[in-house]
């Protein structure tokens, strides 16, 4: 069975910015919803204290590793809700985001939010995912 997906954008504006307004996906036998995925390493530890473009990074290589343990990649990203700490130094960095998943070939649709904080004081940015295959 083949996932198809279909661009809602009754305004275009979102696209230039990497997302679409909404996306119906017809086909799918399987949803993957994701934790949110921070900067942390094997064993939980926060990395890049400080660093919002690492942290972002590491981020997307934390959402990516739990795609890949489900059979999937960005590719199959539907949905991406990005909270940060800080939205006016995290926008800086946004486009390493969507180059990430301009290379994979989706713009899902997406929310970003500011946040008082996240569950680890040190980190800025949290990424959680809705996937389909």
């Amino acid at each position: 069975m083949t996932v198809e997906r279909t661009a809602v954008n009754p305004v275009t504006w979102s696209t230039e910015l990497g997302f679409n307004q909404g996306e119906v996906v017809s086909g799918h036998t399987r949803t993957l919803y994701t934790s949110g995925q921070t900067a942390t390493d094997g064993d939980g530890k926060p990395q890049h204290d400080g660093d919002m473009a690492a942290q972002l990074a590491l981020s997307i290589d934390n959402l990516e590793a739990v795609l890949g343990e489900a059979g999937m990649s960005l590719a199959n990203l539907v949905r991406l809700t990005i909270y940060t700490t800080d939205v006016d130094r995290l926008l800086p960095h946004y486009g390493a985001l969507t180059a990430r998943l301009g290379a994979a070939g989706v713009a899902p649709a997406s929310t970003m939010l500011g946040v008082a904080r996240l569950a680890v004081p040190s980190l800025l940015v949290e990424l959680e995912g809705t996937a389909v295959a």
